[in-house]
């Protein structure tokens, strides 16, 4: 129990395991400022520490794997917490997604883009390099 425990060894644990454990012992949910205090008042914190650290620990409760945030803004522990799964749901979802009409399906001709124009080779030479010509070994070795 956390309130057996001696201050020094709740100093040893985070604030977030501290919270989880006072959740998991009073089995209720309890907003961020709240728990938060609860976590204060075991650690004997003043409220000055506690207005600097509550927007850590309101950080740190959002990142733990540990803690679910409830739609009425109360933190309680995911393990209390399961997701239900209706599997005719998901064969429901599928269906519909299957049910597109070939009306649907854009033309082949829709598929091209508009603004697409047919360039030949001619026109991707570049003016700049025009004057060049190609080489071969020997006649390089023949002007060393």
């Amino acid at each position: 129990m956390l309130s057996k425990m001696s201050k020094e060894n709740l100093e040893l644990l985070s604030y977030t395991k501290i919270a989880e454990m006072y959740l998991k012992e009073n089995k209720k949910t309890m907003n961020t400022a709240e728990l938060f205090k609860e976590v204060c008042e075991l650690l004997e914190l003043s409220d000055e520490e506690y207005q600097d650290k509550i927007a850590d620990f309101f950080e740190s409760l959002t990142t733990s794997k540990d803690f679910i945030l409830l739609s009425d803004g109360n933190w309680d522990l995911k393990v209390n917490h399961s997701v239900k799964i209706d599997i005719d749901d998901i064969y429901e979802e599928s269906d519909t997604e299957e049910d597109v009409t070939e009306d649907d399906d854009l033309s082949e001709e829709d598929n091209y883009d508009d603004d697409y124009t047919d360039t030949s080779d001619d026109d991707l030479i570049d003016d700049d390099y025009s004057d060049l010509t190609i080489v071969d070994d020997t006649e390089l070795d023949e002007e060393s």
